[in-house]
């Protein structure tokens, strides 16, 4: 399983939100949204733009890809540096990926200085994310496990311990049960039940894929 360490896990929305402070008056309205693309990305800030169009400001930033390959932050006339760049700081800092935020500000007549809009536009984001469906994107082996009638209850009595349920489970002659596992737990698995089963239990790896472990 060496070559699989690489293999990190990363947050995503799983269903976007929208949280709101008031700081000064200042009302900053975050809008949260999982996007694939940087076309996608464009597509929902000028969308945001246009629905809060007698807003102030509309400052955005995007992650996209597993790594944050692509990232992007927009100020929208806000002081450099104040908005876009600590909301996008916010989002590499929770793991977010695939995910772009709009901070719209309605100006409430009382300048917040520099300090102040780095934490209003921070903070709001903060508040869209906490409102927002979030899962962990993990790379995992569908385990496809064979065994007789006698090794079941063994099986199915480790598999409730450590929290895992089927996929499936299908009764014929013999007992196959799938199961989609982190692929840090697939060997630690094989060992435990090929011991509590004295080895007559058939242990396959069906695939590799990215699977969403909801949080």
């Amino acid at each position: 399983m060496e070559k699989y360490k690489n293999r990190e896990s990363y947050k995503v929305v799983l269903k976007g939100g929208q949280g709101e402070l008031v700081e000064k008056k200042s009302r900053f309205i975050a809008t949260v949204r999982p996007v694939e693309s940087e076309e996608e990305a464009v597509a929902f800030i000028e969308e945001i733009k246009k629905k809060y169009w007698d807003a102030r400001h509309n400052c955005s930033a995007f992650v996209i890809g597993k790594k944050a390959e692509l990232t992007r932050c927009s100020d929208d006339g806000e002081p450099s540096g104040t908005a876009g760049r600590p909301m996008l700081e916010v989002l590499l800092g929770e793991g977010v990926r695939n995910v772009a935020v709009v901070v719209t500000r309605y100006f409430g007549g009382t300048l917040l200085g520099t300090g102040g809009l780095v934490r209003a536009y921070s903070g709001a984001v903060k508040e869209g994310l906490s409102a927002c469906s979030i899962g962990t994107m993990r790379f995992g082996i569908r385990l496809l496990i064979d065994t007789d009638y006698n090794g079941i209850g063994k099986i199915q009595y480790i598999l409730g311990q450590k929290g895992i349920s089927p996929e499936e489970i299908s009764y014929t002659d013999r007992v196959q049960v799938r199961v989609l596992l982190p692929w840090e737990t697939v060997e630690p698995l094989k060992k435990e039940i090929t011991e509590a089963t004295s080895a007559r239990a058939a242990l396959t790896e069906l695939e590799q894929l990215d699977f969403v472990d909801k949080d």
